[in-house]
Protein backbone atom coordinates (compact mmCIF):
# COMPACT_ATOMS: atom_id res chain seq x y z
CA UNK A 1 0.00 0.00 0.00
CA UNK A 2 1.38 3.47 -1.00
CA UNK A 3 -0.01 6.87 0.01
CA UNK A 4 -0.83 8.57 -2.76
CA UNK A 5 -1.84 12.44 -2.92
CA UNK A 6 -3.98 13.58 -6.08
CA UNK A 7 -3.51 17.58 -6.70
CA UNK A 8 -6.87 18.93 -8.20
CA UNK A 9 -9.03 16.24 -6.64
CA UNK A 10 -12.61 17.12 -7.07
CA UNK A 11 -11.63 17.11 -11.04
CA UNK A 12 -13.30 14.29 -13.15
CA UNK A 13 -9.72 12.68 -14.08
CA UNK A 14 -9.10 12.70 -10.51
CA UNK A 15 -12.18 11.32 -8.82
CA UNK A 16 -11.70 8.06 -11.34
CA UNK A 17 -8.18 8.02 -10.01
CA UNK A 18 -8.95 7.73 -6.31
CA UNK A 19 -11.55 5.25 -7.02
CA UNK A 20 -9.18 3.01 -8.76
CA UNK A 21 -6.28 3.86 -5.77
CA UNK A 22 -8.34 3.35 -3.30
CA UNK A 23 -9.70 -0.33 -4.13
CA UNK A 24 -6.49 -1.31 -4.91
CA UNK A 25 -5.71 -0.14 -1.38
CA UNK A 26 -3.96 2.57 -1.89
CA UNK A 27 -4.13 5.51 1.01
CA UNK A 28 -5.39 8.36 -1.10
CA UNK A 29 -5.55 11.96 -0.38
CA UNK A 30 -7.31 14.39 -2.34
CA UNK A 31 -6.30 17.90 -2.14
CA UNK A 32 -9.54 19.87 -3.02
CA UNK A 33 -9.65 24.15 -3.23
CA UNK A 34 -13.50 24.47 -2.19
CA UNK A 35 -14.39 22.74 1.06
CA UNK A 36 -17.70 22.23 -0.38
CA UNK A 37 -15.82 19.71 -2.75
CA UNK A 38 -15.21 17.36 0.47
CA UNK A 39 -17.78 15.40 0.57
CA UNK A 40 -17.95 14.16 -3.43
CA UNK A 41 -14.40 13.21 -3.23
CA UNK A 42 -14.84 11.33 0.43
CA UNK A 43 -17.55 8.93 -1.76
CA UNK A 44 -14.16 7.66 -4.10
CA UNK A 45 -12.38 6.59 -0.85
CA UNK A 46 -10.36 9.28 -0.70
CA UNK A 47 -9.39 11.27 2.78
CA UNK A 48 -9.84 15.17 1.28
CA UNK A 49 -7.87 17.94 2.44
CA UNK A 50 -8.75 21.53 1.88
CA UNK A 51 -5.59 23.80 0.20
CA UNK A 52 -6.17 26.61 -2.59
CA UNK A 53 -2.74 25.54 -4.15
CA UNK A 54 -2.98 28.92 -6.62
CA UNK A 55 -2.79 30.99 -3.22
CA UNK A 56 -0.55 28.70 -1.38
CA UNK A 57 3.06 28.60 -0.73
CA UNK A 58 5.61 25.87 -1.45
CA UNK A 59 5.95 25.24 1.87
CA UNK A 60 2.53 24.84 2.54
CA UNK A 61 2.07 22.16 -0.33
CA UNK A 62 5.07 20.75 1.04
CA UNK A 63 3.60 20.41 4.63
CA UNK A 64 0.14 18.77 2.58
CA UNK A 65 2.19 16.51 0.77
CA UNK A 66 4.45 14.93 3.20
CA UNK A 67 4.35 11.42 4.19
CA UNK A 68 2.80 10.76 0.77
CA UNK A 69 5.01 8.59 -1.66
CA UNK A 70 4.03 10.06 -4.76
CA UNK A 71 2.02 12.86 -6.03
CA UNK A 72 -0.28 13.21 -9.20
CA UNK A 73 -1.19 16.26 -10.49
CA UNK A 74 -4.18 17.04 -11.54
CA UNK A 75 -6.03 20.36 -10.91
CA UNK A 76 -5.89 22.92 -14.01
CA UNK A 77 -7.43 26.46 -13.84
CA UNK A 78 -10.25 25.55 -16.31
CA UNK A 79 -9.36 28.26 -19.24
CA UNK A 80 -10.77 31.10 -19.75
CA UNK A 81 -8.74 33.15 -17.81
CA UNK A 82 -5.70 34.04 -18.99
CA UNK A 83 -3.70 35.31 -15.68
CA UNK A 84 -5.20 32.32 -13.53
CA UNK A 85 -4.40 29.96 -16.17
CA UNK A 86 -0.90 30.57 -15.76
CA UNK A 87 -1.11 30.63 -11.59
CA UNK A 88 -2.12 27.59 -11.73
CA UNK A 89 -1.30 25.73 -14.84
CA UNK A 90 2.13 26.94 -14.69
CA UNK A 91 3.08 28.76 -11.32
CA UNK A 92 1.04 26.48 -8.71
CA UNK A 93 2.24 23.22 -10.78
CA UNK A 94 5.86 24.08 -10.39
CA UNK A 95 5.52 25.27 -6.77
CA UNK A 96 3.90 21.31 -6.15
CA UNK A 97 7.18 19.56 -7.85
CA UNK A 98 9.35 21.98 -5.45
CA UNK A 99 7.04 21.18 -2.72
CA UNK A 100 7.30 17.24 -3.54
CA UNK A 101 11.14 17.60 -3.64
CA UNK A 102 11.07 19.31 -0.60
CA UNK A 103 8.77 16.91 1.47
CA UNK A 104 10.94 13.77 0.10
CA UNK A 105 8.39 12.36 -2.32
CA UNK A 106 10.12 11.77 -5.19
CA UNK A 107 7.38 9.86 -7.58
CA UNK A 108 5.09 12.81 -9.26
CA UNK A 109 2.99 11.72 -12.35
CA UNK A 110 2.03 15.12 -14.17
CA UNK A 111 -1.56 15.03 -16.08
CA UNK A 112 -0.92 17.16 -19.19
CA UNK A 113 -1.97 16.49 -22.32
CA UNK A 114 -1.38 15.39 -25.88
CA UNK A 115 0.67 17.67 -28.09
CA UNK A 116 1.64 19.53 -25.29
CA UNK A 117 5.29 21.26 -25.91
CA UNK A 118 7.27 24.64 -26.05
CA UNK A 119 6.80 24.11 -30.16
CA UNK A 120 2.99 23.95 -29.82
CA UNK A 121 2.35 26.35 -32.56
CA UNK A 122 -0.71 27.81 -31.02
CA UNK A 123 -1.20 31.38 -32.56
CA UNK A 124 -0.69 34.35 -29.47
CA UNK A 125 -4.79 35.17 -30.15
CA UNK A 126 -5.76 31.64 -29.55
CA UNK A 127 -7.89 31.28 -26.60
CA UNK A 128 -5.88 28.32 -25.92
CA UNK A 129 -2.36 29.55 -26.04
CA UNK A 130 -1.92 30.72 -22.47
CA UNK A 131 -2.83 27.02 -21.37
CA UNK A 132 -0.33 25.60 -24.12
CA UNK A 133 2.36 28.03 -22.68
CA UNK A 134 1.73 27.04 -19.32
CA UNK A 135 1.41 23.32 -19.71
CA UNK A 136 4.68 23.55 -21.72
CA UNK A 137 6.47 25.23 -19.06
CA UNK A 138 5.47 23.17 -16.26
CA UNK A 139 6.64 20.19 -18.16
CA UNK A 140 9.94 21.46 -19.02
CA UNK A 141 10.50 22.31 -15.18
CA UNK A 142 9.41 18.77 -14.15
CA UNK A 143 11.95 17.37 -16.72
CA UNK A 144 14.32 19.61 -15.22
CA UNK A 145 13.47 17.92 -11.71
CA UNK A 146 15.34 15.41 -9.33
CA UNK A 147 12.33 13.71 -8.77
CA UNK A 148 11.13 10.41 -10.50
CA UNK A 149 8.33 12.07 -13.24
CA UNK A 150 6.31 10.82 -15.36
CA UNK A 151 4.32 13.10 -18.23
CA UNK A 152 0.70 11.77 -19.44
CA UNK A 153 -0.23 13.36 -22.79
CA UNK A 154 -4.06 11.80 -23.14
CA UNK A 155 -5.83 13.34 -26.30
CA UNK A 156 -9.37 15.18 -26.51
CA UNK A 157 -11.09 14.29 -22.60
CA UNK A 158 -14.27 12.52 -23.04
CA UNK A 159 -16.73 11.05 -20.93
CA UNK A 160 -17.35 7.89 -21.81
CA UNK A 161 -16.94 4.58 -19.97
CA UNK A 162 -13.04 3.66 -19.62
CA UNK A 163 -12.21 0.19 -21.51
CA UNK A 164 -8.80 -0.05 -20.61
CA UNK A 165 -7.63 -0.05 -23.99
CA UNK A 166 -5.11 2.39 -25.15
CA UNK A 167 -3.13 3.51 -28.25
CA UNK A 168 0.64 4.95 -27.27
CA UNK A 169 2.09 7.54 -29.08
CA UNK A 170 -0.41 7.71 -31.87
CA UNK A 171 0.24 7.80 -35.51
CA UNK A 172 -1.89 11.06 -36.50
CA UNK A 173 -2.41 13.08 -33.10
CA UNK A 174 -4.16 15.50 -35.09
CA UNK A 175 -7.29 13.32 -35.76
CA UNK A 176 -9.65 10.87 -33.73
CA UNK A 177 -7.54 11.55 -29.84
CA UNK A 178 -10.78 10.49 -28.43
CA UNK A 179 -9.70 9.42 -24.65
CA UNK A 180 -12.16 8.49 -21.99
CA UNK A 181 -11.03 10.42 -18.77
CA UNK A 182 -11.47 7.23 -16.65
CA UNK A 183 -8.81 5.42 -19.22
CA UNK A 184 -6.32 8.59 -18.37
CA UNK A 185 -7.05 7.41 -14.44
CA UNK A 186 -6.30 3.69 -15.44
CA UNK A 187 -2.78 5.11 -17.06
CA UNK A 188 -2.24 7.81 -14.41
CA UNK A 189 -3.23 4.73 -11.75
CA UNK A 190 -0.92 1.99 -14.05
CA UNK A 191 1.64 4.19 -14.06
CA UNK A 192 2.44 4.74 -10.07
CA UNK A 193 3.36 0.89 -10.17
CA UNK A 194 5.17 0.69 -13.29
CA UNK A 195 9.10 2.06 -12.67
CA UNK A 196 10.00 1.72 -16.17
CA UNK A 197 7.29 4.78 -16.52
CA UNK A 198 9.44 7.07 -14.72
CA UNK A 199 11.69 9.75 -16.79
CA UNK A 200 9.00 9.12 -19.63
CA UNK A 201 6.44 11.43 -21.40
CA UNK A 202 3.49 9.06 -22.50
CA UNK A 203 1.24 10.76 -25.33
CA UNK A 204 -1.84 7.89 -26.18
CA UNK A 205 -5.68 7.61 -26.72
CA UNK A 206 -8.30 5.37 -26.75
CA UNK A 207 -7.37 2.06 -28.46
CA UNK A 208 -7.38 -1.58 -28.60
CA UNK A 209 -4.09 -2.68 -26.51
CA UNK A 210 -4.57 -3.17 -22.51
CA UNK A 211 -3.19 0.30 -20.63
CA UNK A 212 -0.39 -2.01 -19.03
CA UNK A 213 0.90 -3.86 -22.28
CA UNK A 214 0.82 -0.81 -24.04
CA UNK A 215 2.95 1.07 -21.17
CA UNK A 216 5.19 -1.73 -20.77
CA UNK A 217 6.01 -2.70 -24.64
CA UNK A 218 9.51 -2.12 -26.59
Amino acid sequence: MSRIAIIGGHGKVARHLSRILSEEGHDVTSIVRNPDHVAEVMETGAAAEVLDVEHSTTAEIAQALGGHDAVVWSAGAGGGNPARTYAVDRDAAIRSMDASGDAGVKRYVMVSYLGASKDHGIPEDHGFFPYAEAKAAADEYLRSTGLDWTILGPGSLTDEAPTGLIEVDPTDPGKGTQTSRGNVALVAAAALELPRTIGRTISFKDGGVDVVDALTAE
